[in-house]
């Protein structure tokens, strides 16, 4: 690469500063400082990676300024599960994953790849399941992919089609 930087740097950076703008997100949900407000702190105090600090600005930027549409897709994909009703990490999660699902230049995978690691890392199996549905959903409508087209890649799982296979591979069996 021209810059220097081998390709795992820039995904180590690109994570770093996806963890930022979650920190900024869910700090924020507490009401006391605004989530841009917290974001430069944080980066101020870490003077860290500048790819870092770029991601984790567009990010905490886009969040902000689409909230109201970020949460009524979140609620659109997942009815079960209102935004107000979720966890503060878990809402933070999910409104900074569609939010650089729908608004970034991030190739839609990758963010759905590595949002769906952070909310394993950060909450749990739940809802990892829960961000691979969102943004799984959200990324077909807006590529215009036919719901019932199974994705194979990565952080897409497909983890229900592979279940749907096997009970119909059983039921087979047993006739």
């Amino acid at each position: 690469m021209a810059s220097g930087r081998s390709a795992s740097d820039r995904i180590r950076s690109l994570r770093a500063g996806r963890r930022v703008a979650l920190a900024a997100v869910y700090e924020a949900e507490f009401g006391q400082r605004t989530a841009s407000a917290i974001l430069e702190r944080q980066l101020a105090e870490t003077e860290g990676d500048p790819a870092a600090a770029e991601l984790a600005r567009e990010i905490v930027g886009i969040v902000v300024a689409n909230r109201d549409r970020i949460d009524t897709r979140i609620e659109a994909a997942a009815p079960q599960f209102p935004v107000v009703q979720l966890a503060r990490i878990d809402r933070a999660l999910l409104r900074c994953g569609v939010g650089e699902v729908l608004h970034s230049r991030t190739p839609a995978r990758v963010a759905i790849a590595e949002w769906v690691e952070l909310a394993r890392t950060y909450s749990g199996d739940p809802m990892r399941r829960l961000m691979n549905g969102v943004l799984g959903t959200i990324s077909r409508e807006t590529s215009g992919v036919p719901e019932s087209t199974p994705s194979s890649e990565e952080g897409v799982s497909g983890h229900d089609l592979r279940q749907a296979q096997e009970d119909r591979r059983r039921a087979a069996r047993r006739r």
